[in-house]
């Protein structure tokens, strides 16, 4: 056999190799969808292949005029990211990746990043079907992350590329949404249980904490929920912030009725081992199909408290409402019993946040070494395979860092583009594990330029939490662990003479919020030392101490170069960039992962003309 033979073997090898990604070609079904304005005008399909780092849209919009669609940020529609098309009268279709220089000019990139796979006009709908990659090589590119995606819509009446801002909307959507409830399975013999209170009179106070304990359904023997969601009364949905079911040990005596779940009665926060939740934004969520919570043995809870926060900010008066969570159970049982582990900043007041701050970072620390002493049995590594991220408004991140042996092990979760507006489960590309003897760190990110007094941890809208939801398997009765820092130690670094806790709370209304003081108290927090409290299902509590490890930021990944445009120099980031797959005969994609075989048996020099011939189509 030749050498030219076989390096033409090699080349069709190479080019017919199958992507281990989900390759999405210009009729391919996408699978996600949603509206993006109030009027139901904009509907915006998308899918993505997490192999390749390539996202695919496919934007609708009723109208005969062009359309855009994009990427900004949570501060300013200056630097969005919009790619924008449209048919002309004559049928000639224009195309371009451009770029807001200010809140309503546009400019084309000099790196064209999008590739067009459909552009169509009909009577009605313009129709714009697009690809581009993760990360691009060109800094007016906004990345698409794991993050909260804020997407960036518009269109016109006409050709004329102008930004009208009534026909422009933002919305916040989680992009990258691993699972599709599609890819999962609904049991025959599904059974619907609500878990809800009826006919509440919301108080009209600015926040409510209503709870009441109800049974779980009473089933003959071991089913499994699989599924869970919100139950809303249409005109009360504003109102309600989150939906919260807490597991009873079996040996809770409970109280009877509705009160407020932190008032008086310290009855009603019993129980706290959150086994399913709901927060503003989110809908519903089904578990993989491996996992379920366990309901009818004797060591699953027979009761759970139902919590319901209401923000009734108007003060409204008689406003009575039956929300809840429905829950879906069967008998068709899965592999493995779930479980919900609360880790964060122990939430009250000692948690506080200065006014007038454009970053502050607050921790809580968990350490897992005494988990099998109070779970009172071996405790199995934990498998954790999806998440729940909480603050209130002033959150702008959350991450959540695993350590192991003092050592940094990985980020478990992660949004830096928090949206209190978006709150949902969320999965995990991977299944993330927890050994004995690991440090779980959550850190939270807060802006307060609004505000001009200090912020307080606390059940209400306008206080804050700091609060990540793992959810993980095989279950077993460890329900938080949280922590706190020593506020005595941070009140004497801001100059403050305190001897106790209370006083240090109280001392903080005494410092000037200057810049130079919220650096300080940030750093002072950071390096006091933490109490972490650790709970069960059955409200036993133990303390622990530790210190915040440092973080090391997860570095970028590589920027794909441009496949139709000039990348400029400075895009080339110190992560580095790769080549763009090769396009082929329209809009097929060839597999590069098989070239490196030409570069070992031919060199590096035929490896980089090969390359250059598939570019320039000889």
């Amino acid at each position: 056999m030749t050498c030219a033979l076989l390096f033409r073997l090699l080349l069709l090898t190479a080019l017919a190799a199958p992507s281990q990604g989900k390759h999405l070609g210009p009729t391919s079904r996408l699978r996600y969808s949603r509206f993006l304005d109030p009027s139901n005008v904009i509907f915006l399909r998308w899918d993505f292949d997490l192999e390749a780092e390539i996202i695919t849209f496919e934007l609708q919009v009723r109208t005969t005029g062009w359309v855009g669609l994009g990427v900004t940020n949570r501060y300013t529609r200056v630097g969005s990211d919009l790619v924008v098309g449209g048919v002309l009268p004559d049928g000639n279709v224009y195309f371009s990746d451009q770029h807001l220089v200010d809140e309503d000019t546009l400019e084309e990139d000099g790196s064209q990043d999008a590739e067009l796979q459909g552009l169509t006009e009909d009577a009605l709908y313009t129709t714009m079907r697009f690809s581009r990659p993760f990360r691009s090589c060109d800094p007016h590119d906004q990345d698409i992350t794991s993050d909260t995606i804020k997407v960036l819509a518009t269109y016109g009446l006409d050709d004329t590329l102008k930004l009208d801002r009534d026909r422009t909307f933002i919305k916040s959507i989680f992009l990258l949404q691993i699972v599709h409830p599609d890819d999962l399975d609904v049991p025959e013999d599904t059974i619907i249980h609500d878990l809800e209170i009826t006919d509440f009179l919301i108080p009209e106070d600015d926040t409510t904490y209503a709870c009441t304990f109800l049974p779980l359904p009473v089933v003959s023997k071991k089913h499994h929920i699989f599924k869970f969601e919100p139950k809303l009364l249409e005109h009360n949905e504003t109102m309600v912030h989150h939906i919260l079911v807490y597991a009873c040990g079996n040996a809770s005596v409970l109280p009877t009725g509705i009160s407020d779940c932190y008032g008086a009665d310290p009855a009603f926060s019993l129980c706290s081992q959150v086994i399913v939740g709901w927060a503003v934004g989110g809908t519903s969520y089904q578990f993989p199909d491996d996992v379920g919570v366990s309901i009818g043995t004797p060591l699953d809870p027979q009761w759970i408290r139902l919590e319901i926060h209401y923000s009734n900010f108007h003060n409204l008066p008689g406003v009575y409402d039956s929300s809840g969570i429905r829950l879906y159970y069967t008998a068709q049982l899965r592999k493995y019993d779930m479980g919900v582990l609360q880790l964060g900043f122990f939430t009250f007041p000692i948690h506080f946040i200065p006014p007038g701050a454009e970053s502050f970072l607050s921790y809580g620390l968990c350490k897992t070494e005494k988990f099998e002493e109070m779970n009172g049995a071996p405790v199995p590594d934990i498998q954790v395979y999806g998440y729940l991220l909480h603050t209130h408004l002033a959150g702008r991140a959350l991450q959540a860092v695993q350590y192991r042996n003092g050592a940094q092990l990985r980020t478990i979760c992660k949004d830096d583009s928090y949206d209190f507006n978006l709150q949902e489960t969320r999965d995990l590309p991977y299944r993330a594990e927890i050994k004995l003897g690991d440090e779980l760190l959550v850190e939270c990110h807060y802006q307060t330029l609004d505000r001009d007094s200090l912020t307080f941890g606390g059940p209400s809208t306008i206080n804050e939490m700091c609060l990540i939801f793992l959810f993980y398997y095989p279950r077993n009765n460890i329900s938080s662990c949280m922590g706190y820092p020593d506020i005595i130690y941070v009140a004497h670094e801001l100059g403050e003479e305190v001897s106790d806790p209370m006083e240090g709370m109280m001392a903080m209304n005494n410092v000037e919020w200057t810049p130079e003081n919220i650096k300080k108290a940030e750093k002072a927090c950071k390096e006091a030392q933490q109490m972490v409290i650790i709970k069960t299902i059955d409200e036993l509590v133990e303390n622990t101490t530790g210190w915040i490890p440092e973080i090391i930021p997860t570095a970028r990944g590589p920027c794909l170069e441009s496949s139709g445009g000039k990348v400029e120099p400075q895009d080339k980031t110190p992560a580095g960039f790769r080549a763009a797959p090769v396009a082929l005969s329209g809009s097929s994609t060839a597999s590069l992962r098989h070239l490196p075989l030409v570069a070992l048996l031919f060199g590096q020099g035929a490896l980089s003309w090969l390359l250059a011939t598939l570019q320039v189509g000889v």
